[in-house]
């Protein structure tokens, strides 16, 4: 019964990490799976790793499904050139998520090679960019046989530890946040370091009509909700490229995409917001999540869950107090919740992914390489 249990969870979850030796479906060599004493498994929907080792210390990740099929992609690399970890909330489907978590990395890798492994802001804008024209490439090229790819897209956080500094990348409305502990009194605040691309902001709503002050219809309100041509709510993205590229927004893809009146900018952004952080040591833990997680829980709440319990099951334990502040605001008990399946789900909660990092200063300030390096994603198995 075990072991029937287990070769169903190898299909729903790809390994966290592979032993020393072994590649992945995605040929990055890992060791994540043998940083000892960590629990991981499967309840319901919700796939998780109460504990593991990176290069900087502990992590947990967990991710809950609530569509028909898991938009959401992450992931966590350590090794030579730091620590990389990406959020990917997919929407429109699954394929660009899926598609940054299988390039990405890869690109900011050879990007760091280039210059004997150092690490800058601009090689992390470079992977992007590189990411995002080998999306459109794609799309053109499935333009006959699957033209839906160019409306599906995803938001990207990104954070990345090399040596002493902390950069963090974003696009869309993903969002990371610190735990800082405050002096000597136990205490813990609370800071976002990641700068939100979403409509419903007003900065942002002020930032398209810059960029584009002919076009009175560049946000439009729906249903209470600020939209990007009364369309899609983020401003910034990989993919969705029919909201970039003329060429794409055309028949044969589905009318609600397409615009009434010719696009002579691209409206969509694939250019991340990058900031840089010198750690320190009261600088405790990162929470990065997809937007399903602030939907539910402030920034101050999820930082003091992690504070004030143990590190395993940090990022289980935001996504089940998520998921218990859903079932409250739709006035239902959580064990009800839990019982509604996958699609229907959506309808109470977004996907949500969550990885906390847990800073060993020690490690950080003596530029401890990983070895062997981690490589783990939680994502669903894809041909």
């Amino acid at each position: 019964m075990l072991q029937g249990f287990m070769n169903l969870l190898s299909l729903c979850w790809k390994p966290f990490g592979h032993e020393k030796g072994n590649h992945g479906a995605n040929g990055v060599l890992g060791g994540g799976g043998s940083s000892g004493g960590s629990k991981e498994g499967k309840d319901g929907l919700l796939w998780y790793r109460d504990i593991g080792k990176y290069g900087s210390g502990d992590f947990s990740m967990a991710v809950i499904q609530a569509n028909q099929v898991l938009e959401d992609q992450s992931q966590i690399e350590s090794g030579q050139y730091g620590t990389f970890v990406g959020i990917y909330d997919g929407h429109g489907g699954p394929e660009t998520a899926r598609y940054v978590c299988d390039h990405l990395f890869k690109h900011f890798r050879a990007i760091a090679a280039e210059s004997q492994g150092v690490v800058t802001a601009e090689t992390i804008q470079r992977a992007f960019r590189q990411t995002e024209e080998g999306f459109t490439t794609l799309v053109s090229e499935s333009w006959s046989t699957r033209p839906n790819m160019a409306t599906v897209g995803t938001c990207c956080l990104v954070g990345v530890i090399h040596q002493q500094t902390l950069f963090i990348a974003n696009l869309g409305d993903s969002r990371v946040v610190l735990g800082k502990k405050v002096g000597n009194t136990g205490g813990i605040a609370a800071l976002q370091l990641s700068t939100e691309h979403n409509a419903n902001i007003a900065a942002i709503r002020q930032e398209l009509k810059e960029l584009h002050p002919n076009d009175p219809q560049i946000v439009v309100l729906k249903h209470g909700v600020w939209r990007v041509k009364g369309i899609i709510q983020v401003s910034r993205s990989i993919g969705d490229v029919y909201m970039k590229h003329a060429r794409y927004n055309r028949e044969p893809i589905n009318g609600k995409f397409r615009l009434p009146e010719p696009m002579n900018l691209p409206i969509l952004s694939a250019n991340p917001t990058i900031i840089s952080h010198d750690l320190q040591p009261n600088d405790s833990f990162l929470i990065f999540a997809s937007d399903g997680l602030w939907e539910h829980l402030s920034n101050e709440k999820a930082v003091d869950i992690v504070h004030s319990h143990p590190r395993a099951g940090s990022a289980k334990r935001l996504v089940k107090a998520a998921l218990q502040e859903a079932a409250r605001k739709r006035e239902m008990r959580y064990s009800d919740l839990r019982n509604i399946d996958k699609k229907v789900r959506r309808h109470f909660h977004d996907d949500i992914t969550v990885i906390v990092l847990f800073f060993n200063h020690d490690l950080i300030s003596r530029g401890v390489v990983q070895d062997p390096p981690v490589s783990i994603r939680s994502a669903v198995e894809h041909g």
